[in-house]
């Protein structure tokens, strides 16, 4: 199964994505972790990434279509995966031909997320990446890019909206129920 998690940051995504890894056994894939993985190499393209997020901005269309393809590529994503920040604008969407099976939108309010993130740090996770003025423009830009995403999936009958404010365990379960896995 090829699924794709989208949701704004802070909506859970990491946590369902770990989740289903388990359950579905196939792997988990986030482009944050990649483009921050990235970020630390001392190379052109990790400095470029690097200024780009803590800026608040998206990692360009091409930029991000090259570097999510490549590792899809890799033996380990053949069977299937869980992708995790991607796509976020409707190019990304349109350009992007894995044969995706099904897209989880995990819907959090602005409020609800930002309320999260400002604690996420407090358990040792703070990212150089999680200033307030970079988050809010990330919530910003996740309304403007990922609204038509979702338009296209749900008009291709692959999206999953599921209430992202509700218990770990329970929105889990609903993912579960509402893929018929």
């Amino acid at each position: 199964m090829k699924l794709i998690i989208i949701g704004i940051q802070g909506a859970g995504k990491s946590t369902q994505g770990n989740l289903l890894k388990k359950k579905l056994k196939i792997p988990y894939l986030s482009t944050g972790h990649i483009f921050r993985e990235i970020a630390k190499e001392r190379s052109s393209l990790g400095r470029y990434i690097k200024e780009t997020m803590n800026a608040g901005y998206l990692i360009p269309d091409d930029k991000t279509l090259e570097i999510v393809s490549e590792y899809l590529s890799r033996p380990e994503y053949q069977k299937g995966y869980i992708l995790d920040g991607f796509p976020r604008t409707a190019t990304q969407a349109e350009s992007f031909k894995n044969g995706i099976d099904k897209v989880v939108y995990l819907e959090v309010s602005d409020k609800e997320a930002l309320w999260r993130l400002s604690y996420r740090g407090e358990d040792g996770h703070e990212r150089e990446d999680d200033t307030l003025r970079a988050l809010r423009k990330r919530i910003e830009l996740f309304h403007k890019f990922t609204g038509p995403v979702l338009e296209h999936y749900k008009k291709k009958r692959k999206l999953v909206t599921i209430n992202g404010e509700q218990s770990i365990p329970k929105i889990c379960k609903e993912i579960i129920t509402k893929l018929k896995v």
